[in-house]
């Protein structure tokens, strides 16, 4: 056996007589690092993030996100996050900007520059060029000494205690750092903005999250002429009859389209265990206080109704402000729409 602790990361290689390694707890011990670097940065950006938000708000131009190599990577992921939630941005490569890339610039055009020294050469070749364009610089940088820093409206610091690979050289925690100081940064933009679930739908149409959100229940809902429905002087059997003629899931219980209660198909097998006479009333069975949705609420809200219950709901009668039964929607509907 053969123990290794390397920058407080505790790894063991298991060698056979193969001289093969097998590697125990390192995976943990990367999980456990990252989560406690993140957590010290998190203590002292908070207002530097708010700060960096209200600098972008108040220009009406474009943000521009600049990095390279691994840096240039997370620049990527950030503008596309940043895109999606209503900030403008354009990702522009550090090396290709002093040729021809530039021409993406508008004058006053925020900037973010994206390094773990704040000393990488071509970002700081441009910081003189980004203050003739009027361009503010936000830094997202692990050296708070740095030229990059030090020349910067406002500095994000990225500073990370060690990288957590086992050489300790990858761009791996400082990486992460950076990444989530992109989406702490989006985040508190979309909330200034007031974005909401309707904005992000109409930023992703062609994706599932955005046809979840732009879906209405009212889209994939079954009308009430295709739903069972029962009245004062249906049995068990009447019942389980029309529950089988429409097979939903359920039958309401409707007054004049108004819906008074729901028998679900574990109520009906309750109703038949419990009597031996199928001809007694199944209004002994009915949930006379029925969980309901509106026709305009979203099938991912609809979905959130139905599973995030201790006891999941398959199906949800549709009913309008007062109290008028539209129809009923299963749960299998609204996955079936997202295999779509």
């Amino acid at each position: 056996y053969k123990f290794i602790s390397h920058n407080s990361i505790k790894t063991i290689y298991i060698i056979d007589c193969m001289g093969k390694k097998e590697i125990n707890g390192l995976s943990q011990s990367i999980f456990e690092s990252y989560s406690s670097q993140l957590l010290q940065v998190s203590k002292n950006i908070d207002q530097d993030i708010q700060s960096a938000a209200e600098l972008i708000i108040n220009n009406s131009g474009k943000v521009v996100v600049c990095g390279l190599g691994k840096s240039g990577l997370i620049g990527q992921k950030i503008v596309a996050t940043l895109c999606s939630t209503g900030t403008r941005s354009v990702y522009m490569h550090a090396a290709e900007a002093i040729h021809g890339d530039l021409g993406i610039y508008n004058p006053g055009d925020p900037t973010v520059l994206i390094s773990k020294s704040g000393n990488t050469e071509e970002l700081v070749r441009l910081v003189p060029i980004l203050k003739e364009f009027q361009s503010p610089l936000i830094a997202i940088v692990g050296n708070m000494d740095s030229f990059i820093a030090k020349n910067s409206d406002i500095i994000l610091n990225g500073t990370v205690e060690k990288e957590i690979d086992p050489l300790g050289v990858v761009p791996t925690t400082s990486s992460l750092v950076a990444l989530a100081i992109g989406d702490a940064l989006a985040s508190v933009l979309m909330v200034k903005r007031g974005f909401d679930k309707k904005d992000f739908a109409r930023n992703h149409p062609g994706g599932e999250l955005g046809k979840q959100l732009a879906l209405k229940v009212e889209s994939v809902m079954h009308p009430l002429n295709d739903v069972a429905q029962i009245y004062e002087n249906d049995s068990i059997s009447s019942c389980a009859s029309k529950m089988t003629k429409k097979p939903l899931g359920a039958a309401l219980h409707l007054e004049n389209d108004i819906l008074k209660g729901i028998v679900t198909e574990g109520d009906l097998r309750k109703s038949i265990a419990s009597n031996n006479d199928l001809s007694n009333s199944i209004l002994d069975f009915v949930n006379n206080n029925p969980i309901t949705i509106n026709r305009s609420i979203s099938i991912l809200d609809a979905m959130k109704v139905m599973e995030d219950r201790h006891s999941q709901i398959s199906c949800l009668p549709v009913v309008d402000s007062d109290g008028k039964c539209l129809g009923l929607v299963t749960l299998h509907d609204l996955y079936q729409t997202k295999l779509i």
